[in-house]
């Protein structure tokens, strides 16, 4: 298991347990109108929007690239937005050949 490995599943782990909770708590409409609460709320919600257009538009380049089907993973980044990144990018890694060591 390489670092990278790990930092992604620590990182998936500790966000979806907190985006679990927080969904538990205050349900999943709430989490979108708190994006509009105000300016400064909108912003950051303006900026995660891009944020994730642009990291899936690289994500449908690297499925092709892989022979992955991408509408499921499209899907998910709209409806779980990073968390769906997340678990893409374990994915992606898990499915890595390990390279031969040579001597």
């Amino acid at each position: 298991m390489n670092v990278r490995l790990i930092l992604l599943l620590v990182t998936l782990a500790l966000f979806g347990a907190y985006s679990g909770w927080l969904l538990l708590d205050v349900g999943y409409i709430a989490i979108w109108q708190a994006g509009f609460a105000n300016p400064s709320s909108l912003q950051i919600l303006i900026d995660l929007v891009i944020a994730c257009l642009i990291i899936t538009s690289w994500m449908i380049g690297d499925a092709k690239a892989r022979g992955i089907t991408v509408w499921p993973w499209i899907v998910a980044v709209l409806t779980t937005g990073t968390l769906a990144i997340l678990v893409y990018l374990v994915v992606r890694e898990l499915a890595k050949k390990p390279k031969l060591q040579t001597a």
